[in-house]
C-alpha cells in the first residue's frame, strides 16, 4: 500500500460530490481521478451526469471518457490506471483527490483485488450462454444467492458475481476480502451525507434536468453508432431507462420518474456501502451546506492532519 495519504471524497449519487470538488481546488491544488464506473464511458454524459467540460478545464479529471460504451472496464483496471494517473498528478506537484460512488473502484485501489485463479475456457463460454438467457432482475437473483455480500448493480456485475461463485467455489465477496491489504494507496475517506428526504429530491430535480437537456437523443445517438443496448456503457441507472423507452418498453413521459425511483434505489445501496465498508475513521460532513463551507471544512480537516503526521515524522 502506499505510504502518503490520499483524500477520498465519496457519498452516494447527485449528493454533490463534483461541487465540493471545484469548491476544493478553489482553496487546494487538486486534481480529481474520477472513482465513477460509468463515467469512463465516451459521450455518454448526461446520462453519467459527468462535469461539464468547463468544469474540467478548470480542474483536471482522470478517468473520464477513458473508453468506448461497448468496451467492458473492470475495477481492477482502474486501479491499474488510476495509480499512474495519481503518480503523474504528484509530481505536477498537485493533490490527487479520489472522488466518486463507485463503492467497488475505491476498494479496488485502496485495498486491492484478487487475481483471477485459472478457468475452464469451455465452462466459461457455457455459463456466459446460460446468463445471456436470463433477464436482469432473475440475473440480480441468482448473483445474490451466489454471493451473499453483492450490493447489487447492472447485468455486467450481476454476470460477474455468478461467474465467480460458480467457476471457482468462492464468491467474489470473498475473494475481494482475501485480498485486502494490497492497494495501491493510503486512503482518508470524507464521506458526504444529507437527510433521506433531501437527497431524494436532489435525485428527482437531476432525472428531471437530465431529460429536459437531452438524455434520450444523447443515448439514440450511442445506439446508432451500432452499439447493442446490452452493452457495458448502456447498462446503468438514468441509461437503461432511456434504452427502455427508445425500445417501446416505457413512454417518454415515464422516464424521469423510473430514474428517480432506480438511482433513489441505487443511492440506498451506496449509502449502506460506505457505512459498512470504510471503516471507523471516516470523515462525515453534512452536505446540506454551500459546497464552499464543506470544500473548506475538508481543508482545514486536511491540513490539520498533515501537521500531526510531520509532528510525529520528526
Amino acid at each position: 500500500m502506499g505510504d502518503a495519504r490520499l483524500p477520498v471524497l465519496v457519498g452516494p449519487t447527485a449528493i454533490g460530490k463534483t461541487a465540493v470538488a471545484m469548491a476544493l481546488a478553489a482553496l487546494m491544488p487538486i486534481e480529481v481521478i474520477s472513482a465513477d464506473s460509468r463515467q469512463i464511458y465516451r459521450r455518454l454524459d448526461i446520462g453519467t451526469a459527468k462535469p461539464s467540460r468547463r468544469e474540467r478545464q478548470k480542474l483536471p479529471h482522470h478517468g473520464v471518457d477513458v473508453v468506448e460504451p461497448g468496451e467492458r472496464f473492470s475495477a481492477g483496471r482502474f486501479a491499474r490506471e488510476a495509480a499512474g494517473w495519481i503518480a503523474e498528478v504528484r509530481e505536477r506537484g498537485k493533490l490527487p483527490v479520489l472522488v466518486g460512488g463507485s463503492g467497488l473502484y475505491v476498494r479496488a485501489l485502496a485495498e486491492g483485488l484478487f487475481v483471477e485463479p485459472p478457468i475452464d475456457r469451455e465452462k466459461r463460454r457455457a455459463l456466459e450462454h446460460w446468463i445471456l438467457g436470463m433477464a436482469p432482475p432473475e440475473l440480480i437473483r441468482w448473483a445474490g444467492r451466489l454471493d451473499p455480500g453483492f450490493a447489487g448493480g447492472g447485468r455486467q456485475r450481476a454476470s460477474r458475481a455468478i461467474e465467480i461463485a460458480m467457476l471457482t467455489g468462492y464468491s467474489l465477496s470473498e475473494w475481494h476480502r482475501r485480498a485486502r491489504g494490497e492497494g495501491s494507496i493510503n486512503p482518508w475517506y470524507v464521506c458526504l451525507t444529507v437527510p433521506r428526504p433531501v437527497l431524494h429530491q436532489r435525485i428527482r430535480v437531476r432525472a428531471e434536468e437530465m431529460v429536459r437537456r437531452g438524455l434520450v437523443e444523447e443515448v439514440a445517438a450511442v445506439l446508432s453508432e451500432g452499439h447493442q443496448a446490452s452493452a457495458p456503457g448502456l447498462d446503468s441507472v438514468g441509461i437503461r431507462e432511456a434504452v427502455d423507452y427508445l425500445h417501446g418498453r416505457r413512454s417518454r413521459e415515464s422516464v424521469a420518474d423510473a430514474i428517480t425511483i432506480s438511482t433513489r434505489q441505487y443511492a440506498k445501496r451506496q449509502e449502506t456501502w460506505f457505512r459498512h465498508q470504510l471503516g471507523d475513521h471516516v470523515l462525515t460532513l453534512d452536505a446540506t451546506r454551500p459546497p464552499e463551507e464543506v470544500a473548506g471544512e475538508i481543508m482545514q480537516a486536511w491540513e490539520k492532519r498533515e501537521k500531526r503526521v510531520v509532528v510525529r515524522g520528526q
